[in-house]
């Protein structure tokens, strides 16, 4: 293939757009505030899920407790009920005396047993509904922090992409001055190496690091100046420049 030396040199400032536009990429994937959203939508859905867990708790204490205190009621108004009777002197038979006292007896111990449990209740709801607000606390808490985390995230993806049109422009400047059958070569190795073209620097490819031989060397330097050579040990492009040490 043949191209201008300056279409070729071209290559290199193609290649330094494209290095921007793949690191613009990696900042875009790695930004610290990403893994930090992860990690706290991953606590927020467990302290979401917590607090339901709790909630239900909560609630079913609260209906608990609503029903001994009904059979509270319930036995105390029973037990006032016979009191009445016993003091109205309408009950005169000593043995219907005797059954409504002992029955009255009983029902004051049946409303102090159920008292106890009210009062057992109403401890392990006191927990719950803390437990509760504990939860929903930290949640929201949670999830101020994660909105704070997220704005930092979009601020910084605006100025990726701000970064990345801008780069995307240049690039499209530069490309528009590259032979199309060059620049296919180039999207073509970029597409297989990473990197399209690399410039020959000092006897050395740029784009592998490796020190071409006096034989590598020597065939360079007799080729034509607009003949497109590719680096025999990575296959990219080989730009020659006033520092290639040809």
């Amino acid at each position: 293939m043949k191209a201008a030396p300056a279409a070729q040199k071209r290559l290199l400032d193609l290649a330094e757009l494209d290095s921007v536009l793949d690191r613009l990429a990696h900042r875009r994937r790695t930004l610290p505030e990403l893994a930090v959203i992860d990690e706290q939508s991953r606590q927020y859905a467990q302290l979401a899920t917590q607090a339901i867990a709790a909630e239900t708790e909560a609630g079913d204490l609260a209906r608990e407790q609503t029903k001994a205190e009904n059979d509270v009621d319930t036995v105390r108004i029973r037990a006032e009920r016979d009191q009445k009777r016993l003091d109205s002197g309408m009950v005169t038979s000593p043995k219907d005396l005797s059954s409504l006292q002992s029955e009255i007896a009983s029902l004051h111990r049946r409303q102090g047993d159920l008292e106890e449990v009210v009062l057992e209740i109403m401890e392990r709801r006191e927990a719950a509904d803390a437990k509760v607000n504990d939860l929903v606390a930290k949640r929201d808490e949670l999830a101020t922090t994660r909105a704070a985390a997220e704005d930092r995230r979009d601020a910084a993806l605006a100025e990726i992409g701000k970064e990345a049109a801008d780069a995307e422009s240049r690039r499209s400047d530069v490309a528009a001055e590259i032979p199309a059958d060059l620049l296919a070569l180039y999207e073509k190795l970029r597409g297989q190496y990473g990197v399209g073209a690399a410039m020959l620097h000092g006897g050395r490819c740029m784009g592998c690091k490796v020190s071409l031989s006096i034989a590598d060397m020597n065939r360079i330097k007799a080729a034509p100046h607009d003949e497109v050579l590719r680096c025999e040990e990575c296959r990219r492009i080989l730009v020659r420049t006033p520092e290639s040490g040809i």
